[in-house]
């Protein structure tokens, strides 16, 4: 099967650079408001597994890490389809990929993905009486807090990006106990080793490498970069070290959220 089926191509030129709107006091690209109505009104299955985070927060490394643990950490089922197919992305509005409309083709139980701050995810995940289940990764300010406080509405299991670095088994056995899964030890093992940053980076059912040059060409920019902890030190000058730490205890204060910043 050829990892691209069902693709649209389209001319490279005929991308233009998009403007940004307000959807709910969130700055928003304007395509995504063209198709606000049929996101917000989407259809949620009590069944549904959603994976929420902030861009190029390990959402792929987290989508690749469920998809493990509800195959049994059988590889080959992983690799029937690229990520982005077995993952709709929802929120995805693109001439190439519609997240939405390949969620809404797929049948149950359905893992998905949104970028969304919690007040825009689709009222439907929280009508479904608790019974959907929603991932949230950690990253920044109004974003994290609002996942971080919903946690305690709704069944969120949150999980940090240092964390799994620092122990990645451990971090695995938490999603498996969220999805209500048990995970021998063996398993484990062979989900570790799969989901390691360098075969995942190797994967081209993960790594992004099968979508069209046109959407993303890895000549020019690799989809999966250096997935380490503290690379910001390399950036970063004291000053401007010492300015986050300020804007960070101020934006984070009195939310019980904190984040580690090297490992």
């Amino acid at each position: 099967m050829d990892p691209g089926s069902g693709m649209k191509e389209f001319e490279p030129r005929s991308i233009q650079r998009e403007t940004l709107v307000d959807i709910q006091g969130v700055p928003l690209f304007s395509t995504t408001l063209e198709k606000w109505d049929p996101l917000w009104s989407f259809k949620a299955r009590p069944d549904d597994l959603l994976i929420c985070t902030y861009p190029k927060a390990g959402t792929t490394w987290l989508q690749e890490i469920v998809e493990m643990v509800r195959s049994g950490g059988d590889p080959q089922k992983c690799a029937r389809a690229p990520i982005y197919r077995r993952i709709p992305f929802i929120d995805l509005v693109h001439p190439v990929l519609s997240g939405l409309e390949d969620a809404e083709a797929m049948p149950s139980p359905r893992t998905l993905k949104t970028h969304f701050p919690v007040q825009l995810v689709p009222p439907s995940f929280w009508e479904q009486n608790c019974k959907v289940r929603t991932i949230a990764w950690g990253s920044w300010f109004d974003h994290v807090k609002g996942w971080w406080e919903a946690k305690d509405r709704h069944p969120i299991l949150y999980l940090f990006y240092e964390d799994m670095k620092e122990d990645l088994a451990q971090e695995i056995r938490k999603v498996a106990h969220f999805l209500d899964v048990e995970l021998p030890e063996p398993i484990l093992n062979k989900i570790v080793h799969h989901t390691t940053f360098d075969n995942m980076k190797a994967n081209p059912m993960a790594n992004y490498s099968t979508v069209p040059p046109s959407m993303m060409d890895p000549a020019v920019s690799t989809f999966m970069r250096k997935g380490t902890v503290g690379d910001w030190k390399d950036h970063f000058t004291v000053a401007q070290s010492e300015h986050l730490d300020v804007v960070c205890a101020r934006e984070l204060g009195g939310s019980g959220l904190t984040f580690r910043t090297e490992l």
